[in-house]
């Protein structure tokens, strides 16, 4: 399945899918640092769709959340400006209302 082309702030902090913000990867990470957290990711996924009990499906799930957070996807915000995380907003009810009014959805 071909990949999508979702928009991007113009800060790049966020690209937009299903009309929700969704905090990107730290574009600082090393990238064997983030080659590492992508793997586990993907491992992380996998086992959550193997597991057989509750416990297990737990388990895994933490495992993505901490993959994630190593990507600066979830927990504490990479940028240092004190800009608010504003991942999960429907860009109109965001900062980027102007950015996202303003896209050509089109192309």
């Amino acid at each position: 399945m071909p990949r999508k082309d979702h928009p991007h702030t113009p800060d790049g902090r966020y690209f937009v899918a299903k009309e929700r913000l969704w905090r990107r990867s730290d574009p600082g990470l090393p990238e064997t640092e983030r080659r590492a957290a992508v793997k586990a990711l993907m491992q992380a996924r996998r086992a959550v769709g193997m597991a057989d009990t509750d416990a297990a499906r737990r388990a895994a799930r933490q495992d993505v959340q901490a993959a994630k957070e190593r990507l600066g996807e979830r927990g504490p915000v990479w940028w240092t400006d004190g800009a608010p995380d504003e991942g999960g907003k429907h860009p109109e009810n965001s900062s980027y209302a102007d950015w996202w009014s303003g896209l050509d959805r089109d192309a």
